[in-house]
């Protein structure tokens, strides 16, 4: 989804405009067929064989990325990034760029998804919560459809927002995201909850997964009693409030489990656990597999 949104609308374009405007190129650490998520090929040239005169190149990239580890492929990424050819990186290719170091001092985002283990990763970096972000000569955006986004973007920069809105209205794309525009349903969408306390709660839980603040905390963080705040998770979530604390930080711990090489006891840790040890008892309460066995370790 996250390559189609991306290079549709410079076909579009092409097309729209009755010339060859862009020119797609595929490109990959050694060349060859590669296999997308969805199983279809996609032929690509070895990347060591792109030309000076390439104008800008997107890391496409899903999975997980702490386990690519395609040779040539960041040595190549620098150097490009040394001739002047304008990086970007689509859904989690932001990973790729930092792990090449290419985001250092850049605003960027990256797939929600895969956020958690690129900031354990690069705990220098941080990316920012939109959907795509220009900062200069670095693209980046969230992948899904944020592409159509950042290519509507793209294309009114160089051809006119009066000819991007005609790519746009080709696909039926007549709600243009903005680049601050939000990955994710919010919070209330995500919880169907309204309750404005109960809506702060669940926001400083998503923020506090590394050292979990207690009930009466959160109940004073909110402006609530401890009871009301009991009340509140049992009317609106039929959960308490440490069973959805808990999950809140189980969720993020299984994004780390699956994308990130950090240890069992290293997301324990990352993830307000007290050891690894109470961690996998709770994963394995939620998940019926020990961490372990879910990682296929």
């Amino acid at each position: 989804m996250s390559y189609a949104s991306a290079i549709e609308p410079l076909r579009a374009a092409n097309l729209l405009a009755g010339r060859p405007v862009y020119k797609i190129l595929n490109y990959s650490a050694t060349g060859g067929n590669v296999l997308s998520s969805t199983g279809t090929m996609v032929p690509t040239t070895p990347l060591a064989q792109a030309p000076t005169s390439l104008h800008s190149l997107f890391v496409c990239a899903g999975g997980h990325p702490s386990q690519w580890q395609a040779p040539g492929m960041l040595p190549g990424l620098r150097k490009l990034a040394r001739w002047g050819v304008r990086m970007g990186g689509i859904s989690s290719g932001a990973y790729v760029l930092a792990a090449a170091g290419l985001l250092g001092q850049r605003q960027f985002t990256i797939h929600w998804e895969h956020a958690p283990a690129l900031i354990e990763a690069f705990p220098d970096l941080e990316p920012k919560r939109a959907r795509f972000v220009i900062d200069g000569d670095r693209i980046t955006c969230g992948g899904g459809v944020a592409p159509l986004d950042m290519m509507h973007a793209m294309i009114a920069e160089h051809l006119g927002s009066d000819f991007a809105t005609r790519v746009s209205d080709w696909f039926l794309h007549t709600q243009v995201g903005t680049s601050t525009g939000s990955q994710r349903a919010s919070l209330a969408e995500r919880y169907n909850v309204h309750h404005p306390g109960l809506l702060r709660v669940l926001e400083k839980m998503e923020t506090t997964i590394e050292d979990p603040k207690s009930r009466e905390e959160m109940a004073r963080f909110a402006r609530l009693s401890t009871r009301q705040l009991d009340r509140l998770f049992d009317q609106h979530l039929g959960k308490s409030f440490l069973e959805t604390y808990r999950q809140v930080r189980l969720d993020h711990a299984n994004r780390l489990l699956t994308q990130s090489a950090l240890t069992i006891s290293e997301i324990a840790f990352a993830t307000g656990f007290s050891n690894s040890s109470h961690f996998s008892r709770s994963y394995k309460e939620t998940y019926g597999v020990t961490p372990s066995t879910a990682r296929g370790d």
